[in-house]
């Protein structure tokens, strides 16, 4: 007897829908699956075999052929298991279907259905092609109701699983209960939200809140616990005003990471769009399952001794990783020189693109990248070069050469350099304190507003060319100060023209339509701060 059933597959960070078709006939007892199954699922047949058996059923002792459709497409996971079991059932007449069920989960060999990750986007591609109702195994079934239009029940095992094929199901009242951000049009695409078939964007958060935070396990600080370092608290304010890269520099126990942790209170909350492609990218890494759309930005800081295909993708199979978790929000880079230098490099392309392209053999993904770069470093190898107080003792060159393992063209990506010497204990003691994050957190907000209404929804670091030149409205003096300042200190052409990204973002901080040269002075300062090796 043939069944053909639906379930789901996912690739980088796209649902694919499957055909399961099950062909349970006579002949020689066998078990192929075909359909350019991977190794994981290839095993199927000894899950499934184990599950049927232990959940009361019997494996029938016949020529059972699983047909994966389309043939041409490579599947991967586990996600295929329930639905294969499911169609041996009914193929075997041992259950008879009542309706119309897709089927997405993990098997035991105890025939419990185990969650796998993707349920969001798996469940997404599954109502794009017209399905009403889906079986997921249990406590993911608040992450697939983000799906408008889906009736969706969480099965424990296969024996429930079979139950609820067999019987006639009322659907639920919680399938018109949909955030406003998932909207389906009448043909079953997503609207309101901007996302293209077959390309949902970008990442992350754990039951809809902390998973941009995954790389601290405490809360983050407030701004007001900076004490002093006034220039590097402006430098920050800039760079997430305006989607800007940041590196902040200065000896061990000056604040740098202590900064850099309070960017979680300072970033607004991530809008409808932005919730959504966060939280397709959080469930395709399995960081789920989710309890409703991420909206706190990520924010990622991997480890220095991270490896490539940690950081910007690898491995056998293309999966979301930091660059791509942190699209949407900020990827912190510690100890910056200490990264492998192929891991910065690779750096450029999502810098410059907001995207990372992962390819492999018979297969290439392109994964959202579209993150802010914040890091900080010490000025040479024993942090002490520049203190002031002679501590460095280092030997002759090694400074140059520990500032040189970040190449000049990522030197030049980089909008704003900021110094963080060492502070006096006086200032820590008894300074009054500084402002707190909600203040600044304000002024971010409404720079953000102002760029975006003004820029068609883009920040301003992504302005390029003649529209930079447009919408930056720089006076004639502002101009001619950029020319002068930028020949002194040697920028390269994409030198100035961030400096004069810096420089719209500065004015949209003080309310000012026109950018001055007082703020081309300060944009083209902190881009200085870089050293020598700036291009």
């Amino acid at each position: 007897m043939l069944v053909t059933l639906q379930s789901a597959t996912i690739s980088g960070l796209t649902g694919h829908v499957i055909r399961v078709e099950v062909d349970v006939a006579p002949g020689l007892p066998g078990f192929t699956i075909v359909g350019l199954a991977d190794t994981a699922l290839q095993e199927a047949r000894e899950r499934v075999r184990g599950a049927l058996r232990n959940s009361g059923f019997v494996h029938p002792p016949r020529r059972i052929t699983v047909n994966l459709a389309p043939p041409d497409m490579r599947k991967a996971g586990s996600s295929l298991d329930a639905a294969i079991a499911l169609g041996i059932l009914v193929g075997s007449e041992q259950i008879t279907p009542r309706e119309r069920w897709a089927a997405v989960g993990e098997l035991s060999l105890g025939g419990e259905i185990r969650p796998v990750p993707g349920i969001l986007p798996l469940a997404l591609a599954l109502r794009r092609r017209g399905e009403v109702r889906v079986a997921v195994p249990t406590g993911t079934g608040p992450e697939a109701r983000l799906v408008p239009g889906l009736d969706v029940v969480e099965v424990p095992d296969l024996v429930h699983l079979a139950e609820l094929v067999a019987r006639r199901h009322r659907s639920r009242a919680s399938r018109a209960r949909t955030p406003a951000a998932i909207r389906l049009d009448p043909v079953g695409e997503i609207g309101g939200s901007r996302l293209p078939a077959g390309q949902p964007p970008h990442a992350g958060g754990r039951d809809g809140q902390a998973l941009g935070l995954a790389a601290w396990e405490v809360p983050p600080p407030d701004l007001a616990e900076v004490r002093g370092q006034a220039e590097a608290r402006r430098g920050l304010e800039i760079a997430l005003a305006g989607g800007h890269c940041l590196v902040l520099i200065g000896p061990p126990g000056s604040g740098k990471t202590l900064l850099a942790r309070t960017v979680p209170t300072l970033l607004p909350a991530l809008d409808d769009a932005e919730a959504l492609a966060a939280s397709i990218v959080a469930s395709a890494a399995g960081l789920g399952p989710l309890r409703s759309l991420v909206r706190r930005r990520p924010f990622r800081a991997p480890h220095h001794t991270a490896s490539y295909a940690a950081l910007v993708g690898g491995g056998p199979g293309p999966a979301p990783v930091e660059v791509t978790l942190a699209d949407g929000g900020v990827l912190f880079l510690d100890e910056l020189p200490e990264f492998s230098r192929d891991v910065l490099e690779a750096l450029r392309q999502p810098l410059e693109e907001g995207r990372i392209a992962v390819a492999r053999a018979g297969r290439a993904v392109v994964f959202p990248a579209r993150f802010q770069l914040i890091a900080a470093m010490n000025a040479c190898p024993c942090g002490r070069a520049g203190d002031g107080d002679g501590g460095c003792r280092c030997p002759h060159g090694a400074p140059e050469r520990y500032a040189a393992r970040v190449s000049g063209p990522l030197r030049d990506r980089v909008d704003i350099w900021a110094s963080m010497p060492r502070v006096a204990s006086a200032e820590l003691v008894a300074a009054p304190d500084p402002e707190c994050s909600a203040v600044v957190r304000d002024r971010i907000v409404q720079a953000r507003v102002v760029q975006s209404t003004r820029n068609g929804g883009m920040p301003n670091a992504r302005l390029a060319g003649r529209r930079l030149r447009s919408l930056a409205a720089p006076t004639r003096e502002a101009r001619t100060r950029l020319v002068e300042l930028g020949e002194r200190h040697r920028l390269s052409g994409r030198g100035v023209e961030r400096a004069l990204r810096v420089a719209r973002t500065i004015a949209d901080l003080a309310s000012d339509p026109e950018v001055s040269a007082d703020h081309i002075a300060e944009a083209v300062r902190f881009r200085a701060a870089s050293g020598p090796t700036a291009a």
